[in-house]
């Protein structure tokens, strides 16, 4: 088995995860602003690449956490090693191009950590899963992190209300829309220091595998630079259709609502980097807007929507994980060499340009719409 050409696969797929990761999750940061007419769909996805950029130099902590708390290194040592991660990956992908092809902001977080789990677990079983990691520092804030941001976001707006309800409704709007490109500026710095970690762990998991990292190492400065540039240009890409779920579908958004939804995001998951929390962004804007919808009233939610996110949200990571331990089935079927990553990738570009060509149509159609 040639396991340079596997590692350099595997670095070339966690890059296009990256890029995903970006074009997916676009709309966590960029779809409140264009909503309420803050600012312009493109200058939006420009400013938020930029800041996705800059974000994920700031923290390496979150990437710690996938490179060595969600699996065991040691466990999944050796040139195998190399065919999980990317059956993981892969697993990452397809999940994320389903839920953009209908719509629906569902966690790149959690389809990367469901992939690689269930990658491992198809392989080695079940012994290699770090259960209180993945538990602790994944299951447990997943939970937690969109109820901090639906309170945070309702009682925010509810503030805001109160002081500025009996103002003039044209200078508000206007001074919240000001206020919601520095808050939108200040959620995809945040998306960048959470989301950009997370290729950084998996790439340096493999460079573990391969031998050419210690165990506990840091990210070297080329995967960090690597993992920002193919966020930052996936989030210019723009993620057109679920920008239309975000900022739309939810509730129907005034730009107090969007500066409360983006403000209390970009605390929560700053405040999640900072201890190494890998974060769903998507559960936490999400929560964030149907937190300053209810605020304003119950029926301003489209619970129907909703109901749709929150599924979405529950099926990421086992259906993450089924596709990453079908995937890596797969790999074996071809020997369990580099034959198998290599038919898999070839495959996999070709189905990306289709997805890809449909995605900048539906973008120009939103942007001149």
């Amino acid at each position: 088995m040639d396991t340079h050409l596997i590692l350099v696969i595997v670095v070339a797929t966690a890059l296009a995860f990256d890029f995903t990761n970006g074009f997916h999750d676009t709309a966590n940061v960029v779809a409140t602003s264009i909503s309420t007419g803050a600012i312009a769909p493109k200058a939006a996805v420009a400013f938020a690449a930029i800041l996705n950029f800059v974000g994920a130099f700031i923290s390496i902590e979150v990437a710690a956490t996938i490179a060595s708390d969600v699996v065991d290194p040691s466990a999944i040592a050796g040139p195998e090693a190399l065919n999980i991660v990317f059956a993981g990956l892969m697993g990452a992908i397809a999940w994320n191009l389903v839920t953009w092809y209908y719509g629906l902001p569902s966690s790149s977080s959690h389809a990367l950590i469901g992939g690689i789990v269930g990658a491992t677990i198809a392989a080695v079983g079940t012994g290699a899963v770090e259960a209180e990691g993945l538990v602790g520092k994944v299951l447990l804030p997943a939970i937690i992190a969109p109820i901090l941001a639906f309170a945070v976001a309702a009682l925010a707006i509810t503030i805001s209300y109160r002081i500025a309800g009996r103002q003039r409704p044209g200078p508000v709007a206007r001074g919240y829309r000001l206020g919601q490109v520095v808050s939108g500026g200040l959620l995809a710095l945040a998306h960048g220091t959470n989301d950009a970690q997370k290729t950084m762990g998996v790439i340096t998991l493999a460079l573990i595998a391969d031998g050419a990292l210690a165990p506990g190492s840091d990210p070297p400065f080329w995967v960090i630079v690597s993992a920002a540039t193919a966020i930052a240009l996936g989030t210019y890409s723009g993620g057109w259709r679920i920008i239309k779920t975000t900022g739309f579908r939810i509730i129907k958004m005034d730009p107090a609502q969007g500066f409360s939804a983006q403000g209390a995001g970009a605390a929560v998951i700053m405040a999640s980097s900072h201890f190494g929390f890998p974060l769903s962004t998507t559960h936490v804007i999400n929560g964030g807007v149907m937190g300053s919808g209810i605020a304003k009233r119950l029926s301003a939610v489209r619970w129907g929507v909703a109901g749709n996110i929150v599924t979405a949200w529950l099926v990421t990571l086992p259906a993450a994980a089924a596709i990453g331990a079908l995937v890596y089935g797969l790999t074996l079927l071809f020997g369990g060499g580099t034959l198998g990553p290599v038919v898999i990738s070839v495959a996999s570009i070709l189905a990306l340009t289709v997805l890809f060509g449909l995605n900048r149509r539906a973008g120009t159609a939103t942007a001149t719409g």
